[in-house]
């Protein structure tokens, strides 16, 4: 049968298929740090947190605030994931209507633009864990599919038209700050179908006060931090010295995650737009695309740009995806397609496997005790913080000790998530969330400090530092027949307020 022969029932399929493994990996995995941290936002709503615009935390407020257990909380994520999958589909169908002579069924481009958007790991990974990414994957196919609504003067003449755009983009600003990225192409499509007659109507003016409007608590909360979430990020955007091979790593990492949405691309440009062609403002909705992977592509070369960042472009691309996948698939192509989603498929579910596996079978926690440093393992991030928090609780009350501290802030979102309420202070000098939550820990203060084999540092005793640090309780994180990691916790008092972390493994 025809891939395309029953699009509707295939497309739910593949989408119950999907929400099916991120439901059961929702349910396994413990919470990772930036979802710890995000679910912390909850406990704590405000306008807005140092870290993130403030939607990440708002939307989980409900169930947080109910005490919901860590799956109900992950089924926000596979839902927004679902949905960013189904303005994909349509936004491809709509494309293929404006592809005159129309190549091949309607249907055919949106599926195959799901199935690219399917097949790349780290899309699925936000479709698991609630990361402002994901959020703004979903505003960005919406609004990548009200600007083509909005490209048909029908509609330009709807206020209600422009109220959705408004509410989107006002949504997306409350997500993540490269939401400007979606903004910018937004406003260039528009000019370049209607000119800059569109000015003169109501409707643009109408969306941008609504837009104003909504990210307002966010403004407001800078006014009164004075910028300091924006300082915040402009630390990983100015990055290191500049490095051709951290661009080029960068770019190899892109091409492996996403190949199918590559593929596509390639199909669309040689077998579709060589004959025939998108008008000028119909082409200039590839700039959701372009812009954002073009300033973090760049960004990367001084390691300010992580891999995930760049999801919501290829959100944005995996509509024009579809057109050339469908197109290659009805020129022939179909061993390319069968061998690329073959290897896809099987990376997507080698990814699914270490994460319940807690990583490489050959990758096990060093010994007690044993001099070499721990192998990296970012599948470990999953399993032990839980017991983690409750040993820690039990210590803290047992020593009356009403302070958790730890020396690096990518350690604190998980303790204090798993520890609460007890007040998490990070033992590092430069500011983060928790540097407004709790402050600093008071000179001359105990703590029960946590340590944990992965991202392991040196005892913080000496001058400045704790007076003194006895051991107090360390366990092995065994999963799937092997030592993972492993927690140390000690009982430290009399700190000296000169934060000086040295990691274990440095000379």
């Amino acid at each position: 049968m025809p891939i395309a022969t029953r699009p509707p029932v295939v497309l739910a399929l593949l989408l119950l298929g999907h929400s099916l493994l991120h439901f059961i990996l929702g349910w396994v995995l413990e919470l990772s740090g930036d979802e710890a941290l995000h679910a912390l936002y909850a406990t704590q709503p405000a306008l807005s947190y140092l870290d993130h615009p403030p939607l990440v935390g708002w939307i989980q407020w409900p169930l947080v605030a109910l005490d919901a257990p860590e799956g109900f909380l992950r089924l926000v994520p596979e839902v927004l994931w679902a949905l960013t999958a189904l303005f994909i589909h349509d936004t491809a169908r709509r494309l293929h209507t404006l592809l005159v002579p129309a190549v091949g069924r309607i249907d055919d481009a949106g599926l195959w633009a799901v199935l690219a958007f399917s097949l790349a790991p780290v899309l699925h990974i936000l479709g698991i864990g609630l990361l402002p990414d994901t959020l703004l994957m979903l505003f960005t196919a919406a609004l990548l599919w009200q600007t083509l609504r909005l490209l048909d003067e029908t509609h330009v003449r709807q206020l209600s038209d422009w109220l959705l755009l408004g509410a989107l983009l006002g949504l997306a600003g409350l997500s993540r700050y490269t939401a400007l990225f979606a903004f910018l192409p937004v406003l260039a499509c528009l000019l370049a179908a209607h000119g800059l007659r569109l000015l003169t109507r109501a409707g643009p003016w109408i969306a941008l006060l609504l837009t104003l409007a909504l990210v307002l608590p966010v403004l407001l909360w800078h006014a009164g931090h004075d910028g300091a979430s924006l300082a915040y990020p402009l630390r990983y955007v100015m990055g290191s010295a500049w490095d051709i091979g951290q661009l080029l790593v960068f770019l190899l990492a892109q091409s492996l995650l996403y190949p199918l949405l590559i593929w596509g691309i390639f199909g669309l440009r040689h077998k579709v737009l060589g004959g025939l062609e998108l008008d000028h403002s119909q082409a200039w909705l590839l700039t959701f695309f372009a812009l954002p992977f073009a300033v973090l592509t760049g960004l990367s070369g001084g390691g300010a740009s992580l891999t995930h960042w760049t999801a919501p472009a290829w959100v944005a691309l995996a509509p024009f995806a579809g057109l050339g996948l469908a197109a290659l698939w009805a020129s022939g192509r179909r061993r390319l397609i069968w061998l690329l989603g073959g290897l896809q498929t099987l990376f997507t579910v080698g990814l699914y496997a270490l994460m319940l596996l807690a990583g490489p079978p050959w990758i096990s926690s060093e010994a007690p005790g044993s001099p070499e440093p721990e192998r990296s393992n970012p599948f470990a991030d999953f399993y032990g913080w839980h017991e983690a928090g409750l040993h820690a609780v039990q210590l803290a009350r047992i020593h009356h000790i009403p302070r958790l501290a730890v020396q690096h802030r990518s350690l604190a979102s998980r303790l204090a998530w798993y520890a609460r309420p007890l007040p998490v202070h990070v033992l590092a000098p430069e500011s983060d969330q928790f540097s407004l939550w709790t402050g600093p820990l008071p000179v001359g203060e105990s703590a029960v400090l946590l340590d944990w084999s992965q991202l392991a540092y040196q005892l913080p005793v000496g001058p400045g530092l704790f007076e003194r640090c006895e051991p107090a309780q360390s366990f092995t994180v065994q999963h799937a027949g092997r030592a993972v990691s492993r927690f140390r916790l000690h009982l430290c008092h009399g700190w000296g307020g000169r934060p000086a972390p040295r990691r274990q493994d440095a000379a």
